[in-house]
């Protein structure tokens, strides 16, 4: 079984965002969702994501990452 990458996207207060498409995306690689995110966090933003998390299955990699300038 290999591993599954995806972002979950987040409102200001935490709470994931399951309504949207790219939520449950899913990359082979960890460099293949960052390179996406890299490309689309400005889109992300401007939709009204607040934060983002990467996760490799079900364990949280990193995050939440604010996506404001703040």
């Amino acid at each position: 079984m290999t591993d599954a990458y995806r972002w979950r996207l987040e409102d200001a207060s935490g709470q994931a965002l399951t309504d949207r498409p790219e939520h449950s995306v899913p990359f082979p690689t960890q460099a293949d969702a960052e390179a996406w995110f890299a490309e689309s966090w400005e889109d992300l933003a401007g939709a009204g994501v607040a934060q983002v998390s990467l996760l490799c299955e079900a364990e949280v990699v990193y995050g939440p990452m604010p996506l404001s300038a703040e």
